[in-house]
């Protein structure tokens, strides 16, 4: 049995920025509102006319992420995109990447799992790799959120937290059982689906409904806050411990967590838990907002391309989001 380690990442974010100040011109919202609740305090959004959707976004940071990896796009042997915005109903962001990249006919398959995606999505190249199925898989998370918002003061409370933006990173096989991915954790809690949900388009509510209701909301994400942060602080700490225990470790064997970017505070509330200093954290939601399954391998990048992230540290990745879904990854670098 093989593990699978990390070997290049990359990250891209559009280059329009749009502060709380911005947001407080289209909504009834400024920016001690916002950053009080949320801890942000600016995001990126796709400027109107440019050409980035999930799909390219997820190709410019997989361009990087390949250069890096000292690989080429003829290395690559599948490819694995999670996105809760992707650029088609259907077919998945997935096989564009592979005709943009100009790739053979390798696999593609996209992960719908929203804020936990990117860690889902790890989990699945993970066990391609460990089952020696392939060698080198290319992992995607990238959303376009802002089109798709209410920017009116009635969606204030959802949409001051998303932006876009896309990062990837390259899995590899590594011999070496105690380097790379040490373990991956899933799960969910489906009765609570609605509680964190764009219910339309769907096949049950299709274009004729939305065009005959010119007051449908449905289309436009709902969350219930409360229940969202309530359950959040309890599935980021459970599943964590979950991982460390698995592999034998403690909350003192961590060098760094990085948590998805869904709120400051619940990742503030979850550094407390374990007792973890500022620099054993790594957040960049004030500056890039909520980016879904982009939020987790941006950070990362980020972390090491500060040199935050270093050979031989323990780094634990984890998510909470819609679903609910929850997981964790534990890597040893």
């Amino acid at each position: 049995m093989y593990n699978s380690k990390i070997i290049g990442m990359g990250f891209y974010v559009p280059d329009n920025i749009l502060t709380n100040s911005d947001l407080s011109k289209m909504m009834d919202t400024n920016d001690a509102w916002i950053q009080e609740r949320t801890g942000i305090k600016e995001r990126r959004w796709i400027k109107k006319g440019t050409e980035d959707t999930s799909a390219v976004m997820g190709t410019k940071a997989a361009k990087i992420a390949i250069e890096r990896s000292g690989l080429t796009k003829d290395d690559i042997d599948f490819i694995v995109f999670a996105t809760l915005s992707p650029d088609y109903f259907f077919p998945g962001c997935g096989v564009q990447v592979q005709d943009m990249l100009g790739m053979g006919t390798i696999g593609a398959i996209d992960i719908r799992n929203q804020c936990s995606g990117f860690i889902y999505a790890m989990s699945t190249a993970d066990q391609f790799i460990k089952t020696g199925m392939y060698k080198n898989i290319l992992v995607i998370g990238a959303e376009y959120h802002s089109n798709g918002l209410d920017k009116t003061t009635r969606g204030r409370g959802v949409s001051v937290i998303f932006g876009d933006g896309a990062g990837a990173c390259v899995l590899t096989r590594t011999e070496d059982n105690n380097k790379g991915i040490l373990s991956t954790h899933l799960h969910s809690q489906g009765e609570y689906a609605e509680k964190l949900v764009v219910k339309t388009p769907s096949i049950r509510h299709w274009i004729p409904e939305i065009m005959s209701d010119k007051e449908d909301t449905s289309y436009f994400p709902y969350m219930d806050g409360q229940l969202v942060f309530k359950n959040a602080i309890v599935r980021f700490s459970e599943v964590i411990n979950e991982g460390l225990e698995k592999n034998k470790l403690t909350a003192a064997d961590i060098d760094m967590f990085i948590p998805h970017q869904a709120n400051l505070r619940i990742s503030q509330f979850v550094q407390k838990q374990f007792k973890l200093q500022d620099n054993q954290v790594y957040n960049n939601i004030m500056k890039y907002g909520n980016t879904t399954a982009a939020s987790i391998i941006i950070a990362l990048t980020e972390a090491w391309e500060k040199g935050k992230v270093k050979e031989g540290d323990l780094v634990v990745l984890a998510a909470f989001g819609s679903g609910f879904t929850w997981g964790s990854v534990i890597i040893r670098w």
